[in-house]
């Protein structure tokens, strides 16, 4: 009896690897398909792309410093910050929108930077680090903007947000995809990615084996930080104006679209394209929410049961130990 239940923990352990957040997803879509009429419309899905694409984004920088070990609450704060910074300098100094941008996704990674330097260096726990780090871009948002938002930008920036390529796909879906492109290769085809599950895996080792573990925490930070930036450049397009009280909700939806593609909290172990499943999986339980006319308190409830499931999946390999 003992053999047969270890038997079949370990072969839903090997399926849910392999094909658990494809099969979490499908679930989903039929799901919302029989509950409401319209969700299998294009428009819809192309509505869920935009939407879950300020989300993915953030997902790649995350998903990096998850495989490291670490974690990044600042996320959400850092897109507000980026949204009003970009607009702000946008506004203000009559900057180009690429020179702009550029300036933003610096800044990003500064910040990003400071949060590997309080790990790696200084040896705050990482959760501790990104916290205050949280506060800290929230308070600079409303000090730059005083708690009200930046209007006047201009229609190239807009459409970063707002705009459609070939008329019907959305611009900030086609970064996300182009960003997940670049996720894959830095992380299955660089000499960095190996070096960041090294890390992930058994960071004493990686150090004994000549890698400098601290240089390679602080970079996966800076990264994270960079592509939350970006997220909050693109956010700010869609909403036409940087708006300081955003992002409240985006660590907990990016961290679970994270561990929903199979990341594991633990570090060393997790695969970016399946993040790309799981964000989805999130843009999806929100717009079927949305779309089934659910309480927006009863949705935080379902987001918060989801993130324990996913954790828990995630941990199916200790689990199936005990």
């Amino acid at each position: 009896m003992t053999a047969n239940k270890t038997s079949f923990k370990k072969s839903f352990l090997q399926f849910y690897k392999k094909y658990g957040v494809v099969f979490i997803l499908a679930i989903e879509i039929i799901f919302f398909s029989f509950a409401h009429k319209n969700f299998l419309s294009l428009n819809n899905f192309l509505s869920v792309g935009r939407q879950i694409s300020f989300i993915g984004i953030a997902a790649i920088g995350m998903t990096m410093v998850l495989i490291i070990g670490g974690i990044d609450i600042s996320v959400g704060s850092m897109l507000a910050f980026a949204g009003v910074f970009s607009t702000k300098i946008l506004v203000d100094f009559g900057l180009p929108l690429w020179l702009s941008i550029l300036i933003t996704l610096i800044m990003g990674a500064f910040f990003g930077a400071i949060n590997g330097f309080s790990c790696a260096i200084l040896h705050i726990p990482a959760l501790i680090s990104t916290l205050a780090m949280q506060t800290i871009l929230k308070g600079i948002a409303f000090l730059l903007t005083n708690a009200l938002p930046v209007k006047g930008m201009t229609k190239e920036f807009k459409y970063l947000g707002q705009g459609y390529l070939f008329g019907f796909f959305p611009i900030p879906l086609l970064v996300m995809l182009i960003m997940f492109v670049l996720g894959t290769w830095i992380l299955n085809r660089t000499t960095f990615g190996r070096r960041l599950y090294a890390v992930g895996g058994n960071s004493e080792a990686a150090r004994l084996s000549g890698i400098n573990t601290k240089v390679m925490t602080i970079l996966t930070y800076a990264i994270c930080g960079t592509f939350a930036a970006l997220s909050g450049v693109l956010m700010a397009g869609r909403l036409g104006s940087g708006q300081p009280s955003i992002g409240a909700d985006h660590p907990m939806d990016v961290l679970t679209a994270a561990v929903l593609g199979g990341i594991s909290v633990n570090g060393g172990k997790g695969n970016i394209v399946n993040v790309l499943f799981g964000a989805f999986i999130m843009g999806i339980l929100s717009n079927g929410m949305v779309m089934l006319g659910i309480n927006e308190y009863w949705q935080w409830v379902l987001k918060g049961i989801v993130l324990l499931l996913a954790v828990t999946l995630s941990n199916l390999d200790v689990i199936t130990e005990d």
